[in-house]
């Protein structure tokens, strides 16, 4: 949301990482200064990527990539405009969903030098897999993560005539990276927060903010009800319960649909029809991209309504 994104950025913020091309259009709009797609960008998002990057000159942008063809293809389109692109060499540090092994640094380097108009900011390592409650454990594998992004950066930065940079971590790696005085930490869910980070991660202070407002639309017998909180509603990647619901502590989740979330309760005459229940997502960032708005709430009043323009795959570019 830019409404959010400015905030952020009136805070002292002005580092953001994204996903995709809206995201970073709406982090343009917002006036954020420097803008990485932890994404490489690929066919059609080719154009669409250099297109954002000269309607908005003021704000600095970068992508990651990980492969060769990825160079040779940005490289090409930046002569063809004569312009200049950034990027950053996208290092697997563990969670094996992108990002170039450490034998392949060697080559992706060697590919950059045909290119002088693709410039080299520095290494991105992102490790979504550590998510561990036990702070120890998460230590442990952060540090092991570091220590692989550490070696890539060292390798490239004697090799290279800029100063490099080291953009590590999400939110559970945090607490660890947090403390090196060498890297950029991007954490995500900091924003929002949820519970499922709330439960996890209980040494980072942060508080949720984002809450789904819910009714009971059935009563089933007098142990269970059904409330209109589906599948559609509700990021549906966590096993059950998806939600934490603050005023209905003994509601256990049943089966959940596309529009239907089954309780089981104590005594269902304390649910009558149409009572609202408030739920906090155990995993807030796709929950929130299910909406096309949200209601601000203030004192227990709505004062706002902000839309998620991030949620469209296309803006204006």
């Amino acid at each position: 949301m830019v409404e959010v994104s400015k905030m952020l950025i009136e805070e002292g913020i002005d580092q953001f990482k994204c996903s995709t091309i809206a995201e970073a259009e709406m982090l343009a709009m917002s006036n954020a200064k420097d803008v990485l797609l932890a994404y490489q960008p690929v066919g059609p998002k080719l154009q669409r990527w250099v297109k954002l990057i000269q309607e908005y000159p003021n704000t600095h942008f970068a992508c990651i990539v990980d492969h060769s063809s990825s160079i040779k293809n940005l490289a090409e389109l930046a002569k063809e405009l004569s312009i200049e692109l950034y990027i950053y060499f996208d290092i697997n540090v563990g969670m094996g969903r992108t990002g170039a092994s450490q034998d392949q640094i060697d080559g992706l380097w060697e590919s950059l030098q045909n290119y002088p108009n693709l410039h080299l900011e520095g290494v991105h390592g992102y490790d979504g897999h550590i998510h561990d409650p036990d702070l120890k454990i998460r230590e442990k594998e952060s540090d092991a993560c570091y220590k692989i992004l550490k070696e890539v950066f060292d390798k490239l930065q004697v090799r290279s005539k800029d100063t490099l940079k080291m953009v590590i971590g999400g939110s559970p790696s945090f607490t660890t990276h947090s403390n090196r005085k060498d890297v950029v930490c991007s954490p995500g869910t900091f924003v929002f927060w949820d519970w499922g980070y709330r439960q996890k991660i209980p040494e980072q202070k942060f508080e949720y903010a984002a809450v789904l407002l819910t009714r009971v639309i059935s009563i089933i017998n007098e142990t269970r009800i059904c409330i209109d909180l589906g599948y559609k509603a509700v990021a549906s990647d966590p096993p059950l319960p998806r939600v934490k619901f603050l005023n209905a502590d003994d509601a256990i989740p049943a089966f959940q649909s596309e529009e239907h979330l089954v309780l089981d309760v104590k005594d269902s005459k304390d649910y009558p029809l149409g009572k609202i229940l408030y739920a906090v997502p155990t995993h807030v960032c796709p929950t929130v991209a299910l909406y096309d708005r949200v209601s601000v709430i203030k004192d227990h009043q709505k004062i706002a309504t902000w839309q998620v323009i991030g949620r469209s795959r296309m803006l204006n570019i």
